[in-house]
Order: structure tokens, then C-alpha cells, then sequence
């Protein structure tokens, strides 16, 4: 018997409160200023993970399933769906009368081009769902049959960060074609691109004819209502320049506060911190495993052998209320996913054993290349200790520092870098980080076959309570072999909120539909 599901029962599954923005009051001509740290190297969804693009597309595109506010995938272009008895195809009704921004009635044929589309680029799609294939069925049904049952197929299509994003075939067929990146933004969400301008903004506008889900709103699932015109990203790359912003009123919201001075927006007037309960990042220093000196496993081991996590953390954070040292791929919170198996082999800070497995290595006096960018001050900060510590065990290394588009770009050339300081928002798998799957193909490109066994391994087992062994056998492979080195994770960065704005929300970035400002 095929196993049926209710897209309206799973939404009201989690239910988070929010303001009502259709108060006496609201101006719905109203514009959000947001002064944004960061510039995207691309918008194309399906061919990054970083936030400075899925931050803004999450508001122009929407995908058949998304997370609500317990982290669990629900439907969102999904009206039903069916799993086979084999578990192996799973059969999805969308919802009836949703328009893309140009017009366009959405389809099972945009479904199938954009899900494969996405199956064969984005490193979710390559390395969680290999060989999975979209299929027509009618109008208004597809299928997505899977070469092996796997317990993740949900939350792989509902993730954040590598959005399965929904577009009209004919901008698919243009990409497959051209093999370049889309830059036509289309979607089906509450908002659409007005206009972007690299160095300077990005720019969006309500879509009129959005058609909401009615479940209550729940992280980034259920009703979304656009109160408000027009939302302006402004890329201010200075950190003091967004926190003059934020203290004079300039923007209404400023992410990417400065750590350091934080604590005086707390008197700032007209002004609020938002300070999101759920989330946070990996901190991790992500090797270059290709070619150049870390590819020996021992450079690597050594490095980590010499690392001090708090004296890192504490220069790249500034103080320990900005995050938390900790050596699991899992948050403390997400129960199934966490594992202390692999503290053995972090923050050991033993200088001499490093410096004499940089000689056993084989290390002839190569340069490391350590690239970085300011515009992410406490990922700067962790490249210039990774500078300090190389020093110390005896190993050359330079600083190359660009703009972060730039970082992006010279990342996916494993010539250009060895070592580099990434933060990896909180995901609901293990499985969506894409350092550890070798069929990711994320910069640094991992190749561990054994690593590659027990995720697969998760996948196929009867339930993750019962894959436990197999998560604590996850971590200690990926210590032993050194995709990254997890040094901790970050608590969720606090937002400054003009106090005129409500109904902001953040769930692994800013939620800005149900957002209203008041008159006046």
C-alpha cells in the first residue's frame, strides 16, 4: 500500500507565531532597507550554498518542499504526495493555479527540467540523490524515482542552502544549452527581482499575484504575506559603515553586525536586536585535498595536531559568547545527528608531535596558500591563526585576500588555494554539508571512499535512531581523514531591527515575507 500524505496536516505539524502584519497601520507602500555584508558571486541557486545568494533567493523562488520552524521538510509547491511500497518512488501532486512572475502557469514540465536540471549541477542533487531521476506524469503530477530507498530524500529536496529551486522550462533549456549559469530570475515566490546592480544592491519587488499557502506561517513553510513594496540588499562590505548605519536608523534591518561592538546597539534608540533561537554555522578550516601540500593526510593531521580551537576561536569571534567550541558534524540540539566520537582527535594544541608529522609527511618547504576576504571579518581573522600556526610547525604560507565573489571564484580551481576558513550554516542532515561526499565535488574535493560508505550507509538504514553507530563512525572517519576541521559552531548572529518593522523572523537567514512596516 502506497503510503499517503497530507500537505496541509505536516504544515500545521510546527507552528511559529508571528506578528499580525495587516494591522491598522501597516503601509504596504512601505520600503526595507537592508544593509547587507556580503556580495553574491552568482544568484543561480542550484550552483552555490552561499548565503549572500540563498539569503535573496529564498524570496523569488520556492521549491516543492521547504523546512518549517522544527527543521523537518514539508510541502511547499507540493499539494500531495505518495511513496511507493519500495520506497523508491515517490509520486507528487503540485498545487493548482500557481503562476511563475512572468506570467507563466507552473507546470510538471518546468518541475522535471528544473529537478533534473538541479539533480545533475547542484552539489545536493550529485552527491545525495545520484542517479535519481523526475519523470511526467500529467499537468499537475511528477514522479522522482531513486535507484535505492534513502531515509534524507525529503530534507535533501527541501535544502536551504542549494535551493531545488522551480523555474520555467524555457530558462532550464537556455542554461542546459548555454552551460552558463542562469541570470534571468523567474519564480514563483512573493517577491521578484527588480534589479541587481553587483557592486551596489540588489533590488526586489512585491509579485501581486503571488498565491500563498494557507497553513500558518512555521519557519520558512506555510502562509507568506509581502506587506511590504520593495526590499533593497545594500552590499556594504565595512563592518563600521553598517554599524553607523544601524545606529543612525539608516537601514531597517543590518545583518552581519561587527562582534565587537555589538553591545552598544543595545542602547541605540529606535532600535531592537533580534537574536534567533535556532541555527548558527559550522566553523571549520576546509583543506584543498586535490593537489599541493595538504593532499598528504599527514600535513593535514599535523595542522590539526597544532591547532589551540579556543585561541582560534577566541581571535576569529572575539568573545565566547559568539560561539561554542565543539567537534562534532552535529549540532548539540539535533539528537539523532550529534557525536562526540571524534574529540579525541580535536584541539590537541601538541606543537613538537605536529612539527614532527610535518617531516613524516614529506614537506619540502612548499608555499601554502591560504585565501581569504575581509568582507567576512571572523573568517579574515581564522586565516591569519591558520598563518600563525603553519608558522609554528615549520610550514611556509602566504595570504591571498580578494573580494568574496572573487574568493568564490578562485576556489574552484584547486591551483589557487590550499587551505581556506568557511562557515557552513546548520543543515537539517549531515549529509548536506558538502565537503564530506566526494560526489559533491565542493571546492576542495574530497575523495574518501570510506566516508562516502556510511553516508550512504545512514541513508539506507531502518531509521536514524538505528543509524546512531553508524553517525558516531561518520565523525571519527571524517577526523581521521580531514575534509575540514570542525572547530566549533557560531550562535546565530544577532540582527538590528528598527523598532517601526515587525514580524521579522530568521530561520539560516532572514525571513522576509510576513514582515511589515508601521505608518509614520
Amino acid at each position: 500500500m502506497k503510503t499517503i500524505f497530507s500537505a496541509a496536516a505536516l504544515l500545521l505539524a510546527a507552528v511559529l507565531p508571528w506578528e499580525n502584519t495587516l494591522a491598522q497601520g501597516v503601509n504596504r507602500d512601505a520600503t526595507l532597507n537592508i544593509a547587507y555584508g556580503n556580495r553574491p558571486g552568482t544568484l543561480d541557486p542550484y550552483l552555490t550554498t552561499n548565503s549572500a545568494t540563498t539569503d535573496v533567493d529564498r524570496n523569488i523562488f520556492e521549491s516543492l518542499f521547504t523546512i518549517n520552524a522544527r527543521f523537518e521538510p514539508v510541502p511547499e509547491l507540493v499539494e500531495s504526495y505518495t511513496l511507493s511500497d519500495d520506497r523508491k518512488t515517490y509520486t507528487f501532486v503540485l498545487r493548482d493555479g500557481i503562476h511563475f512572475h512572468d506570467g507563466q502557469l507552473l507546470t510538471a514540465d518546468d518541475v522535471v527540467a528544473s529537478m533534473n536540471r538541479w539533480l545533475a549541477v547542484s552539489t545536493q542533487g550529485k552527491a545525495n540523490l545520484p542517479g535519481a531521476q523526475f519523470s511526467k506524469v500529467d499537468a499537475h503530477t511528477v514522479t522522482l524515482t531513486l535507484p535505492k530507498p534513502s531515509l534524507i530524500t525529503l530534507n535533501v529536496l527541501a535544502d536551504v542552502k542549494n535551493i531545488a529551486s522551480i523555474m520555467p522550462k524555457r530558462i532550464i533549456d537556455a542554461a542546459n544549452s548555454s552551460k552558463k549559469p542562469v541570470t534571468e530570475l523567474i519564480g514563483t515566490g512573493p517577491y521578484k527581482l527588480a534589479e541587481f546592480k553587483t557592486s551596489d544592491y540588489l533590488h526586489l519587488t512585491r509579485y501581486d499575484q503571488y498565491v500563498s499557502r494557507s497553513e500558518p506561517s512555521s519557519g520558512l513553510a506555510g502562509q507568506k504575506k509581502a506587506d511590504v513594496k520593495d526590499i533593497w540588499f545594500r552590499y556594504i562590505t565595512d563592518e563600521s559603515t553598517r554599524l553607523a548605519g544601524a545606529m543612525t536608523g539608516e537601514y531597517d534591518l543590518v545583518l552581519q553586525l561587527p562582534k565587537d561592538n555589538i553591545d552598544t546597539l543595545r542602547s541605540a534608540p529606535d532600535l531592537s536586536l533580534f537574536q534567533p533561537q535556532s541555527g548558527g554555522s559550522l566553523i571549520t578550516y576546509l583543506f584543498n585535498k586535490q593537489q599541493g601540500p595538504f593532499a598528504n593526510v599527514k600535513l593535514r593531521q599535523a595542522f590539526n595536531l597544532a591547532l589551540d580551537v579556543h585561541q582560534a576561536l577566541l581571535a576569529g569571534y572575539s568573545d565566547p559568547r559568539f560561539f561554542k567550541e565543539d567537534p562534532s558534524l552535529g549540532f548539540p540540539d539535533q539528537v539523532d545527528w550529534y557525536s562526540e566520537a571524534g574529540k579525541p582527535y580535536w584541539n590537541q594544541h601538541k606543537l613538537d608531535e605536529a612539527r614532527q608529522l610535518v617531516k613524516a609527511s614529506g614537506y619540502h618547504g612548499e608555499e601554502v596558500v591560504i585565501i581569504a576576504t575581509k568582507e567576512y571579518a571572523e573568517l579574515y581573522n581564522l586565516a591569519i591563526v591558520a598563518q600563525q600556526v603553519l608558522k609554528q610547525i615549520g610550514v611556509k604560507s602566504r595570504l591571498d585576500v580578494y573580494d568574496w565573489p572573487t574568493v568564490l571564484q578562485r576556489r574552484q580551481d584547486p591551483k589557487n588555494f590550499d587551505l581556506c576558513a568557511l562557515e557552513f550554516s546548520m543543515r537539517q542532515v549531515l549529509h548536506q554539508y558538502p565537503f564530506l561526499d566526494s560526489r559533491a565535488k565542493f571546492p576542495g574535493l574530497t575523495n574518501s571512499p570510506e566516508i562516502d560508505a556510511v553516508l550512504d550507509a545512514i541513508k539506507q538504514a531502518p531509521s536514524l535512531k538505528e543509524a546512531k553507530g553508524l553517525v558516531d563512525k561518520l565523525n571519527v572517519l571524517s577526523w581521521q581523514y580531514l575534509p575540514v576541521i570542525v572547530l566549533g559552531h557560531t550562535t546565530p548572529d544577532a540582527v538590528a531591527v528598527k523598532n517601526n518593522v515587525q514580524g521579522y523572523q530568521d530561520l539560516i537567514g532572514p525571513v522576509l515575507w510576513n514582515i511589515s512596516i508601521s505608518q509614520g
